[in-house]
């Protein structure tokens, strides 16, 4: 079957037979859909650019005829189901029931179940059940419920690849699983049609792998906005009756921001010394992890780009702090206090190193922290073998901990031996930060010493304490028979 370069974007293909590269050859298979919404008018498109004689079952075709490719042909449900044995079913739920008075028509055919509902667990079954029981002669296939019309029209590439597919007959998951793999994408056979329950909630779940880690940095910015305005704003209000609450929109959050990156970053790398931990306290890489090791390991991509966020947003407010009015009200009040105490030079060499050194550790972090992110997507990763993406992820991703480990110290510097820093008796808020991150490198730093890093790599090689394999080793004679010595490894 003739087919271009599925993964060309169609958007701008406004007509196929202006393009013959594009138009069905004879002979070629012809595919017929039902209805005239978004989705049909896409996967039309894509059919037809793949080399399928494509038949559009409508029940007005002569007003929608210009909303379909024109190599495509247009007619009434009842003709289209004629001319073809494959049928994509793109209409919704509801309107299933006006196919009825074409069971005839249907019987013996192939139907494609496309559709979704509007809400998880709306129905005891799914629709492709619902179809296949209004329609016992007919054949119900579950798939391409996962492709957005968008999808069908820019190319897999800019979306999801994988078509999930379900039925109770091999053979019409077959057909279906090689249209798929012509248009460009990859079948996944997920068993039969009662599979169609959970590939029908695929579509409606909001960031299912997000959950976790968005409520984790959602607590740790709580956490840290709270030790701050107590440090910042609450503790002058009582102390020296200074009302400091205009620092909370700004000064407050990129304060807090930074705090929430530079924990989230360690967080990503805290699972894999955990799990190291665990391999030689077991002496073996075939235990299975506690089941909240194994969610953590799952979850280090989303908990690195939100980290990855928040320092962005740092960046952002940190080029926003001299343009407030407040800044510039204490920069003038510096200046008049400056002039009334006849300074001449406020220079500081040691204040002047500290932060060229902290901003200077900031951007390199933050430029890592880009590279990981990038490629940490898809279409970057998929373009990268596999000692490629380690090298990106592991190790540029240990130096950018290390980094940022360093740009708060130098932000730091002297101020945690300093007693005034010490608000209610509370350390600042970078020395909490430290914590999990100095436990990270310094744990990184013992397993890369030659005796753990030889014994892990055993482990991981498959070696187990207490496990022996026998085996036995002719004598130089050559004699099988007798004279064998044994070797245990």
């Amino acid at each position: 079957m003739p087919g271009g370069d599925m993964a060309k974007p169609l958007l701008g293909h406004q007509n196929v037979e202006s393009d013959p590269n594009l138009a069905p050859a004879s002979g070629s298979k012809t595919v017929g859909i039902l209805g005239s919404g978004d989705f049909a008018r896409s996967l039309s498109m894509r059919l037809v650019c793949s080399g399928f004689r494509v038949v559009i079952g409508s029940r007005n075709p002569k007003r929608n005829m210009s909303l379909f490719p024109s190599a495509a042909e247009v007619t009434f449900q009842a003709e289209a189901i004629k001319k073809t044995d494959i049928i994509f079913v793109a209409i919704f739920r509801e309107h299933y029931t006006t196919l009825c008075d074409l069971s005839d028509e249907l019987s013996g055919k192939i139907l494609v179940d496309v559709s979704n509902n509007a809400e998880i667990n709306h129905q005891r079954e799914s629709n492709a059940e619902y179809l296949a029981s209004l329609f016992p002669t007919c054949t119900v296939v579950k798939g391409f419920n996962v492709i957005s019309a968008w999808t069908l029209q820019s190319g897999p590439r800019d979306g999801n690849k994988q078509v999930f597919i379900c039925s109770d007959n091999q053979e019409a998951k077959h057909v279906v699983a090689e249209i798929s793999h012509v248009l460009g994408f990859t079948p996944v056979d997920m068993g039969s049609l009662t599979a169609a329950r959970e590939i029908e909630k695929i579509p409606l779940r909001l960031l299912p792998a997000w959950k976790i880690p968005v409520f984790l940095a959602l607590g740790l910015f709580l956490c840290f906005f709270t030790y701050n305005f107590i440090r910042q704003v609450l503790h002058p209000f009582i102390r020296d009756h200074k009302n400091k609450f205009y620092k909370i929109p700004v000064e407050v959050i990129n304060t807090t921001l930074p705090c929430v990156a530079y924990v989230m970053l360690s967080l990503v790398y805290l699972p894999g010394v955990l799990a190291a931990i665990f391999q030689l306290y077991y002496c073996t890489k075939y235990r299975r992890f506690p089941d909240w090791l194994d969610q953590w390991l799952q979850h280090r991509k989303q908990i690195g780009l939100l980290s990855f966020f928040c320092a962005a947003l740092h960046a952002a407010y940190s080029f926003c702090l001299p343009m407030r009015r407040s800044h510039r009200y204490l920069l003038l009040n510096d200046a008049v206090k400056q002039a009334l105490e006849k300074k001449e030079n406020a220079w500081i060499e040691e204040e002047v190193w500290r932060m060229e050194i902290y901003i200077s550790f900031g951007i390199m972090a933050l430029g890592l922290l880009s590279l990981l992110a990038i490629t940490s997507l898809p279409s970057i990763s998929n373009a990268l073998n596999w000692r490629e993406f380690s090298f990106i992820q592991s190790t540029l991703g240990f130096v950018a901990l290390v980094i940022s480990t360093l740009h708060t110290l130098t932000y730091g510097w002297t101020r945690a031996f300093d007693e005034n820093q010490y608000k209610f008796y509370l350390p600042p808020t970078y020395t909490l930060t430290l914590l999990v991150p100095c436990a990270v490198i310094l744990a990184k730093v013992f397993f890369h010493l030659p005796c753990m890093n030889q014994r892990l790599r055993r482990i991981r090689s498959g070696w187990e304490k207490g496990r022996y394999v026998k085996f036995t080793l002719p004598r130089a004679t050559g004699e099988f028979s007798s004279g064998e010595s044994s070797s245990t490894v």
